[in-house]
């Protein structure tokens, strides 16, 4: 097998088996694209899995060090965090890609383990404020085409804020989805439990509250094919509505409002899970309805939260800006 052929047969299983995002996918193809091309004027050749096998640390190394001297060269702005995650990714992808190729092909080379990963600094979550967030849905839909999409679009940024889910889990949903969430709802003190398949396969279960379902239920009565495995949210012709669809309309509104340039679709699941800690919901209960498998990762709420009220206190506190008295000896 040609070392394209293994790619190619490693995104496919990571799309497929994984569950990986599209975005995970474009930038792992960009990555191993990349490497690949570099690997021809390396060794002189295409490679195949026997020259993957062989290729050493330093091998591995010159394609980093090759990598970081044509953003150099390109005059790519870019700073040093940055640099560093995309350094992170780059190693990422060739560690997934090595042990797919060890899983399921034989080729067993250590030398991706031992390539140093930069740390990073993760972004903290920038949510919006409970007043930008609640109007985000009925913002959204005011401005659309039809009458048909005003009702879909309020819908579905409802959905998104009402229940902190990402983009992709939304439109992934099918009119089936919503049927069952109004049947695992009876007896709860909400108004239905979504089921959604979130990052890597993880399943996990979201109330939805009452004021999201009669949202959906709205859509659901005007869909143009309600069938059960119809998608949930379509577009005009009547396929998958496509994620930057959704986010163009976010971003029109934005501008509209004056809202922030974080002001995004990702930021409505930023807002459900800062809300609910501010109103006291304990950090395990938002890592479930996030869907995050680590704690680690919710965590970054509170960290978030502490800056937020760190920043009021310096705009807002009397001696905040006092210059301290010099030190007495």
């Amino acid at each position: 097998m040609t070392a394209t052929g293994a790619r190619d047969a490693f995104l496919h299983w990571m799309e497929t088996e994984r569950r990986a995002s599209p975005l995970t996918l474009a930038a792992y193809r960009g990555d191993l694209d990349r490497f690949l091309a570099f690997l021809v004027g390396h060794l002189g050749a295409g490679p195949d899995l026997a020259a993957l096998a062989g290729l050493s640390l330093a091998d591995l190394r010159a394609w980093l060090a090759h990598e970081h001297a044509a953003a150099l060269s390109g005059r790519r702005a870019t700073t040093q965090d940055r640099a560093a995650r995309t350094r992170a990714r780059r190693v990422s992808a060739l560690r997934s890609f090595y042990r797919y190729l060890a899983r399921y092909h034989g080729v067993d080379n250590p030398a991706p383990g031992l390539l140093a990963t930069p740390r990073t600094r993760r972004p903290l979550p920038r949510p919006l404020p409970t007043a930008q967030a609640l109007d985000v849905p009925e913002g959204v839909a005011d401005i659309a085409h039809t009458p048909l999409a005003r009702v879909r679009d309020g819908a579905l940024f409802m959905l998104l804020y009402g229940c902190g889910l990402r983009i992709s889990e939304a439109l992934g949903l099918d009119v089936r989805d919503l049927d069952r969430a109004q049947a695992l709802g009876e007896g709860t003190k909400g108004d239905g439990v979504l089921r959604i398949q979130g990052k890597g396969g993880r399943e996990r279960m979201v109330p939805v509250l009452p004021q999201v379902m009669a949202a959906l239920r709205r859509w659901r009565g005007v869909h143009p094919l309600p069938q059960a495995d119809a998608p949930l949210f379509v577009g005009v012709r009547g396929g998958r509505l496509q994620a930057g669809i959704a986010q163009r309309a976010m971003r029109t509104w934005r501008h509209m409002a004056g809202l922030p340039e974080h002001a995004t679709p990702h930021a409505l699941r930023h807002s459900f899970a800062t809300h609910l800690m501010e109103g006291g919901a304990d950090l395990r209960v938002i890592q479930d309805l996030l869907g995050h498998a680590s704690l680690s990762t919710t965590q970054r709420y509170t960290l978030a939260d502490e800056a937020r009220l760190m920043d009021v206190w310096t705009r807002a506190h009397p001696h905040a800006t006092d210059t301290p008295p010099d030190t007495v000896r």
